[in-house]
């Protein structure tokens, strides 16, 4: 007998299970998803709000400035244009005055001609007349004059420019050291060997008092004056007068001060300081002085120690000297030569420049 067939069932319960997974995995991925969507939904938006600002603000400046700029080509686009109307003005008026000019060239040339010789004439005259005034104050200096200087046929010797010898107290220094003997370190040291009277022939020992000769001469009467001698020690040309001013009213002081000077022999080292000090002993004060030396000076007391004095040491010891000058007072200096002192010129030149007074380079043949 025939089994019966049963009947079959569309929504079985192997379907539902599989409907029912397929469901439960749709649910599942949405909720993924919504969870992602959520967590990026969720984050902090300021940061992408202030980028957001700063770029809004930035083209806010650019066009500012963009506007400025425009604003400033228009400023001066009309200042170019106002120039380049100035500059043809300028260029018509010089025009016209090229051609007014011309026309009174040829009647200002005769002018400017007649000008000229009259300025010239005057010039001449100018020149006359101080020639004249001149050739009488030289006569008058002559006939007021305490002594006079032989120059020995040689012409007058009076040509020194920046020199003043009108005060009413003179003070000369003269260095009468041993470099005072000769130009060069080999003959210094040679002549310091010689005689006595080998000494007193040197011809720059004999410049140097020649000078003193000539610098007496110039001394006005009624005027006072000193004159020391330096060295290691500082001695006055006339014995006893340290300290005190002699009358310049006869010309028997400044002779025997000339003379004491040419029996004087230089020896020994250069003590500035010493110099220096004298001066300022001295009372009133000088009007002037007049400091002949040949080097920066070699000690600052009458005794040394030193075999050798650098010249960073002579330029040092010059320094502290200096300082002991007065203030106020003209220094003229006449600076003999001497061979490797070669800041010696420059750091004169630099006290007389400061002190109001002038620095003479002795040549050889003066006085």
């Amino acid at each position: 007998m025939a089994r019966k067939r049963r009947p079959v069932e569309v929504f079985s319960m192997s379907f539902l299970d599989c409907m029912s997974c397929g469901f439960g995995a749709v649910i599942l991925f949405f909720m993924i998803i919504n969870a992602q969507v959520r967590e990026t939904t969720e984050q902090d938006p300021t940061n992408l709000m202030a980028e957001t600002t700063r770029l809004e603000r930035e083209i806010l400046e650019g066009r500012k400035n963009l506007v400025l700029a425009k604003n400033t080509i228009e400023v001066l686009d009309d200042q170019k244009r106002t120039a380049e109307g100035q500059i043809a003005q300028i260029l018509a008026l010089i025009e016209e005055l090229k051609l007014e000019l011309s026309r009174y060239d040829k009647d200002t040339v005769a002018q400017i001609e007649a000008v000229e010789r009259l300025q010239s004439d005057i010039k001449s005259l100018e020149e006359e007349v101080a020639r004249l005034i001149q050739a009488a104050e030289e006569e008058q200096d002559e006939g007021t004059k305490i002594r006079t200087f032989d120059e020995q046929g040689q012409g007058a010797r009076q040509y020194l420019t920046g020199l003043k010898l009108d005060g009413r107290r003179t003070l000369i220094l003269v260095d009468r050291s041993a470099s005072m003997l000769d130009d060069t370190i080999v003959n210094i040291i040679r002549r310091r060997n010689m005689s006595d009277q080998e000494k007193l022939r040197s011809v720059k020992w004999r410049q140097a008092v020649s000078s003193v000769d000539w610098l007496t001469a110039q001394i006005r009467p009624g005027t006072e004056f000193q004159i020391y001698m330096y060295n290691n020690t500082l001695e006055p040309a006339i014995k006893g007068s340290r300290g005190t001013w002699l009358k310049a009213d006869e010309g028997t002081l400044l002779d025997e001060a000339v003379e004491t000077l040419r029996r004087t022999i230089p020896t020994e080292g250069t003590n500035l300081l010493g110099a220096f000090e004298a001066a300022r002993e001295l009372e009133p004060r000088p009007d002037n002085i007049i400091l002949l030396a040949d080097g920066l000076p070699t000690m600052d007391a009458e005794t040394s120690n030193r075999t050798v004095v650098t010249g960073r040491q002579r330029l040092n010891l010059f320094r502290d000297a200096i300082r002991l000058v007065p203030g106020g007072i003209p220094v003229n200096v006449f600076l003999y030569p001497l061979e490797g002192d070669y800041e010696a010129p420059i750091a004169y030149w630099a006290l007389a420049f400061e002190t109001g007074g002038s620095l003479i380079s002795v040549s050889r043949d003066w006085p």
